[in-house]
């Protein structure tokens, strides 16, 4: 070590050591890109982690037969099973979903009713709205058939703090007893 602190730069200890410390110098900057870097995709993820939204909710909790509705007005259905709710945006009180972030969302709701007799009236169709105004209804009233079905999918693009619900429509209602009846939504991007 000495003979390298007199100068003697060619000695073959010192060049080891020289090259040693190149190799140091870049190895310390290369470790301190890969931790910014990671940090970096620490802090992405964590904020795609908190804007995670979907969800799958049915009518009823339980197994029994039951019917909702109808109602003289429209009237928010409270979907009482929760498969999914990743996030928590959706209230199972009030059967309001809340739009964490601004995105194009996919939402799908599904109906079935019974209309509790052959040729009897069925009535069933619900209205899936976004702040009060309606974004799509699913739909089927007939007397031809004792119970139906009926779906919609729609894509939305929606904002932060959207209020999104499904809907009873006046003189319409359902029935269910295996998780017949579900909305669901999830964030596309």
């Amino acid at each position: 070590m000495r003979e390298c602190a007199a100068g003697l730069d060619s000695c073959s200890c010192c060049l080891i050591l020289r090259d040693v410390s190149k190799l140091r110098t870049k190895l310390d900057a290369t470790l301190a890109r890969l931790e910014s870097e990671s940090s970096l995709a620490t802090r992405s993820l964590g904020r795609l982690e908190a804007g995670r939204a979907a969800f799958s909710v049915s009518l009823l909790k339980d197994g029994g037969f039951r019917c909702i509705g109808p109602f003289g007005g429209d009237e928010v259905v409270i979907y009482e099973h929760v498969f999914l709710n990743l996030g928590g945006h959706y209230n199972g009180s009030t059967g309001v979903f809340t739009v964490p972030q601004a995105g194009l969302y996919t939402f799908a709701v599904t109906l079935h009713s019974d209309a509790g007799a052959p040729r009897s009236p069925l009535a069933a169709c619900t209205g899936l709205q976004v702040n009060g105004r309606v974004a799509a209804e699913a739909r089927e009233q007939n007397a031809d058939d004792q119970e139906d079905s009926a779906t919609a999918v729609v894509l939305l693009q929606l904002n932060a703090g959207d209020a999104v619900a499904v809907k009873l429509l006046k003189g319409c209602f359902l029935c269910d007893e295996s998780h017949y009846n579900t909305f669901s939504a999830f964030l596309l991007y």
